[in-house]
């Protein structure tokens, strides 16, 4: 009988991201430009599964806002869930290109980012794209990031795709973060699924 492969001694294989890796960033979900967006409704229900998530998993949150003076606070369905998290305004649309932004990433120590929020082919595809130049590992949640229109959503994810980040959907990231059900917050994280 060969010998059992064990994933633990093989670190480059292990492309998942895992929370002591991982930080979630949600981008502009903003209360004047939410209304705007497709999909609103399931972009704001999943970002804040998310922040739930990473707060259950100890995930460090940062939350941007473009410009909130004109637009507005992030919506209150995402800050309740998202209450330890940094709020950074911008008036960049690539996170990036604002130092107060990279500080507090920088700050948390972590290489692997989750991204969700708006709009899909404006701020959270820059902000994707100068991430992967940074050389920091990126997910794009696919259904927790949406624009006003269809189509520049689609064009953001194409975008975002070619750039280097991978896109994938809420359940797939959190049940990567989980990695087995006999983790200790499986029971808490299944039952915010439902």
């Amino acid at each position: 009988m060969g010998a059992v492969f064990n994933i633990n001694q093989h670190p480059e294989v292990r492309m998942f991201f895992n929370p002591n890796q991982a930080a979630l960033v949600l981008i502009d979900i903003q209360e004047k430009l939410a209304p705007t967006i497709s999909e609103k409704e399931t972009i704001i229900r999943h970002a804040g599964l998310l922040a739930d998530c990473a707060t259950v998993l100890g995930i460090p949150i940062l939350v941007t806002e473009q410009y909130p003076a004109g637009l507005g606070p992030t919506v209150p369905a995402i800050m309740e869930k998202a209450r330890n998290a940094r709020r950074i305004e911008k008036s960049t649309f690539s996170c990036c290109r604002t130092p107060a932004f990279i500080q507090a990433l920088d700050a948390t120590g972590r290489r692997q980012i989750i991204l969700a929020g708006i709009e899909t082919h404006v701020c959270v595809f820059q902000t994707a794209a100068d991430l992967v130049r940074l050389k920091y590992r990126v997910q794009v949640v696919a259904d927790a990031v949406s624009s006003r229109t269809e189509s520049n959503r689609a064009i953001g994810l194409d975008r975002i795709s070619r750039s280097g980040a991978d896109v994938t959907s809420c359940e797939s990231v959190i049940f990567e973060l989980l990695e087995t059900s006999n983790r200790p917050e499986f029971k808490q994280i299944h039952k915010l699924l439902k």
